[in-house]
């Protein structure tokens, strides 16, 4: 019997529904084996995110079940049988410790570290804390941020009676899962490797190349993100409890949150015929991946206060906009008035609107809100990855990286709602955030142009901007993410100036 054959064996022995111990002995019982995550992921072929996963709750696959069981199993027989082995010099010089690699230098900008004279509730776990990272209550040490509760199978969604039971703002009896982000390789070339790999598996046939990259595009995107998060103080919770308005209503239909996309044309022009410029903006997702993101589990509170270093959604009643000739509304084109739920990007678009700088509106009125501890860096570096690699693509004409880099962004963006594509992240606060952050970016250069004498003529989605005027000394023209390029030059108006119908040359609007 070769060796393979006697490990196929061993772990047909052990069955599909092999017993797992509890959450916090999975841990302990890798970290007495001075284990990394990764070196227990490289193993069992899966990434050290979901090694921690299954530490905070979440059960594996019937596929890695087995593996994981008869490791786990081995690992407490050595223990049991005091022959436990430690991991070599060599090991640990190669893998490093995920746990010591988050130090006390943190890799995030803005990360202030603050003493707690009395323990605050740990944003993630729950437990008392007496420090305070990035304006939450945080356990600096991992070892310590364990959930009060010992958690049962995480599910990605809660049960009817889950969510009929737990009140707003309080922990479920599971623990949410945490995903650590906390691979020890940097990110360096990865992006560049894995082109090159399918270019070469694919024996230069570009075609085939991309295909293949745009299938694995979600699944490499969390693997950046695991590799960028290197070193980061805290962990972040990938499958927390959600809020029903952060539910799908049907299976097919939406949940109650309000994205405030724009759609606005202008309804009268300046008399006479003018050249209008459709401007795309570049990047319009890797852009608003720097936003303000809640790290944790949602709580629920009331009233009119806004805390800047909290994250979430918002029920508010917007203020009247008395603009919309000029200038598109900041909440989009809605039809029923009175209370909507928003994201923090349009709350805080609303709230800076309102301020003496613009004094545009009234303060919008905050009603409740669940929101968490929150960092606008949190997927800087991830973001920053994808950017170079697509100003380097576009610097070597490689169409192919591009499209790469292009279907990363926005497929992590789009899948980490209620998706099938991706069962490791789970925040459709983050989706919602981040899509009202690139709708809150086009708003500003609306409002920009505007106030540079440029006519705005249209604001449509996440990326195009359309102008009458001399748009170049408003804005750079390339294909940066902080350039505009010209998508599409046409005349509109009239030649009549009584003629009170000035966008009938208008272009139909994209559905």
């Amino acid at each position: 019997m070769s060796d393979f054959d006697a490990i196929d064996a061993l772990l047909a022995a052990v069955g599909p529904q092999a017993e797992l111990p509890p959450p916090e002995v999975r841990r302990e019982l890798r970290e007495r084996a001075r284990l990394s995550k990764a070196q227990v992921a490289r193993t069992l072929g899966v990434s050290p995110s979901t090694v921690g996963a299954w530490e905070s709750g979440r059960d594996p696959a019937e596929e890695i079940r087995a593996k994981y069981a008869y490791l786990l199993d081995g690992l407490a027989a050595k223990f049991t049988t005091g022959t436990a082995q430690e991991a070599t010099p060599a090991e640990d010089a190669e893998d490093g410790d995920e746990d010591e690699a988050r130090g006390e230098t943190g890799d995030e900008a803005g990360d202030e570290v603050e003493s707690l004279a009395t323990a605050e509730p740990c944003v993630l776990c729950g437990s008392p804390a007496r420090h305070r990272v990035a304006g939450f209550a945080q356990h600096l040490d991992p070892a310590d941020c364990r959930p009060v509760v010992a958690a049962p199978p995480i599910t990605t969604q809660p049960t009817a009676a889950q969510a009929t039971t737990t009140s707003p703002g309080t922990r479920p009896s599971r623990g949410p899962a945490k995903r650590a982000f906390q691979e020890q390789s940097g990110p360096g070339d990865l992006i560049g490797r894995t082109v090159r790999a399918a270019l070469a598996e694919h024996r230069g046939d570009v075609d085939a190349a991309l295909a293949a990259l745009l299938k694995r595009a979600i699944p490499d995107a969390m693997r950046l993100l695991d590799e960028t998060r290197k070193g980061a103080r805290y962990d972040i919770v990938a499958h927390p409890w959600i809020p029903d308005v952060l539910r799908k209503q049907t299976s097919r239909g939406a949940d109650q949150i309000w994205e405030a996309r724009p759609k606005w044309t202008r309804r009268e022009l300046p008399p006479g015929r003018h050249e209008v410029t459709a401007l795309d903006i570049n990047g319009a997702y890797l852009s608003a991946l720097k936003t303000h993101l809640p790290l944790g589990q949602l709580e629920h509170t009331t009233g009119f206060a806004h805390d800047r270093r909290r994250a979430g959604v918002h029920l508010i009643t917007p203020p009247a906009w008395e603009h919309g000739a000029v200038l598109p509304n900041p909440i989009g084109n809605r039809d029923e008035p009175g209370p909507l739920w928003v994201t923090e990007p349009t709350l805080r678009l609303l709230l800076r609107l309102s301020g003496p700088k613009h004094a545009l509106c009234a303060p919008p009125e905050i009603h409740e809100s669940y929101t968490s501890g929150a960092t606008e860096n949190l997927l800087e570096k991830f973001r920053v990855a994808l950017k170079d690699a697509r100003d380097t693509a576009i610097a070597e004409d490689d169409e192919v990286t591009l499209e790469y880099v292009k279907a990363m962004y926005s497929k992590f963006v789009s899948t980490m709602g209620e998706s099938n594509y991706n069962r490791e992240l789970y925040r459709p606060d983050w989706m919602h955030i981040i899509r009202s952050q690139a709708f809150s970016n086009l708003w500003m250069k609306a409002l920009k142009a505007h106030d540079e004498g440029l006519t705005v003529v249209r604001a449509m989605g996440t990326d195009e901007l359309h102008v009458i005027g001399d748009w170049h000394r408003v804005f750079t023209e390339g294909r940066g993410v902080t350039e505009v390029k010209t998508k599409d030059i046409y005349t509109a108006g009239t030649k009549d100036t009584d003629d009170t119908d000035d966008t009938e040359d208008l272009p139909g609007e994209e559905e």
